[in-house]
């Protein structure tokens, strides 16, 4: 629904001339005598006539010489300029058009058709250029929601996005089943991050046309930033009208991921993907259903097969680690853990899925100096020191098991009662093994 460059206006205009009374010579004996007065044609209305008439048949090459011989005679009637103008539009010669709307507007400034169509045609080459024929196209036709429409696409694609809403507000109170209006301030509303106003303009799109594309995925998009629930069946309307938008399915394929509704989720990856190559992205997601679902081993054989499309992929050897964490497959778990670390060292979530993969293992001393990474980029919780006491104690090292112990008690605030318990009881025992020493 954006805007097409479209001449509005294309009024007749006669331009009358009359030459002065010609007397018929007379003899002044006769008795009765009477002056007569001779009109003689204007040759100029001719011109226009011709012109007009060609314009009427839609054969604008043949309107353009009697214009422009019209206009060398006459150069300063603006409306022959807007009637060239418009011949040169309809071909498409669009910089002639250009200069002749120019030169009308300049002769009479409050000619709304010449502002409106110089600002319609300067809309797409320079928007700039367009908003001072567009804003007074507005001025001139108070009454009317298109120039105002017209008006904001120019101030949208400049950047003034505040002048733009209110251009499409302004549009949209003269006339309320804009649908242009409406659905350019839904756009607007969007991309200003009020997605709730945005949602109430797509809705009274498709209380016009049920069946709009735009509003369909405008809708959707707008829920979606809301993060509601429905953006999902709005996702699901649209895609009924456009099938093969293949980005916005694979949007709903995340969100009912999101829901955990796993199977919706293959079976709308499926029709995504059907008679196609898997690409990187496409395999990513079908892991994360097949994870979800706990389909493990199956999860495993698709990131393998991503990797093989992909094997500099850090996310991918990251994700096969954390698979394999969760199979209890430690060796393998370490090995693509260590890759994704070669891939991207300041990881957080990479280390601590290997500081996991150690102490399952029972590598103490290598749980504890992962850890040591992590601590410097973020100050340890909780659970961290809970999982450093553990090491430390299995290490026999008691004393900083005791104050990680200690430490895990101040921070946790019995969160965790059964680790409070456990981390109590071992501090305890550690304390008389202390003073056994």
């Amino acid at each position: 629904m954006r805007a097409q460059t479209v001449l509005f206006f294309m009024a007749l205009w006669v331009f009358s001339a009359t030459v002065p009374e010609a007397q018929a010579q007379q003899n002044p004996n006769t008795i009765g005598s009477q002056s007569t007065t001779q009109k003689v044609r204007n040759p100029l209305n001719d011109l226009l006539d011709e012109a007009q008439a060609a314009l009427d048949k839609n054969d604008y090459n043949a309107a353009i010489p009697p214009l422009q011989k019209f206009i060398e005679q006459k150069p300063d009637v603006a409306f022959a300029h807007f009637q060239l103008a418009y011949a040169y539009t309809a071909l498409k010669r669009m910089d002639e058009a250009q200069a002749e709307y120019e030169k009308c507007v300049a002769l009479d400034p409050k000619m709304p058709e010449a502002q409106l169509n110089l600002g319609m045609l300067l809309l797409n080459k320079d928007p700039a250029a367009a908003l001072t024929p567009l804003g007074k196209a507005v001025e001139l036709l108070p009454s009317q929601s298109r120039p105002r429409v017209l008006l904001g696409l120019a101030q949208e694609r400049t950047g003034d996005l505040k002048g733009a809403a209110e251009s499409f507000e302004g549009a949209s109170r003269l006339d309320p089943k804009d649908s242009e209006a409406l659905m350019e301030l839904g756009r607007i509303y969007l991309k200003t991050n009020r997605p709730a106003d945005a949602e109430a303009k797509f809705r009274a799109v498709l209380g016009i046309d049920p069946k709009s594309p735009d509003a369909l995925k405008g809708l959707a998009l707008s829920l979606d930033a809301q993060k509601k629930p429905a953006a999902v069946d709005a996702y699901r309307d649209y895609l009924a009208v456009q099938p093969q938008d293949n980005g916005a399915r694979e949007r709903m394929v995340h969100l009912l991921v999101e829901q955990q509704q796993f199977d919706a989720a293959l079976a709308e990856l499926d029709k995504n993907t059907a008679g196609q190559t898997p690409t990187v992205e496409t395999l990513k997601l079908k892991a994360d259903i097949e994870i979800g679902q706990k389909k493990l081993d199956a999860a495993i054989a698709t990131l393998k097969q991503a990797l093989a499309l992909a094997p500099s992929d850090a996310q991918l050897h990251g994700g096969l680690g954390r698979t394999y964490l969760q199979t209890r497959d430690f060796p393998d778990a370490e090995k693509e853990l260590k890759a994704a670390l070669q891939l991207d060292r300041n990881n957080l979530t990479y280390w601590k899925d290997l500081s996991s993969t150690f102490y399952l293992a029972g590598n103490y001393q290598a749980t504890l100096a992962a850890l040591d990474v992590i601590a410097k980029v973020e100050t340890p919780g909780a659970g961290p020191w809970f999982i450093r006491a553990l090491c430390y104690d299995k290490l026999n090292q008691v004393e900083r098991a005791l104050d990680a112990y200690r430490k895990f008690l101040a921070l946790d605030e019995n969160k965790n009662p059964d680790q409070v318990w456990q981390a109590t009881q071992r501090i305890h025992v550690l304390e008389k093994m202390d003073k056994k020493k």
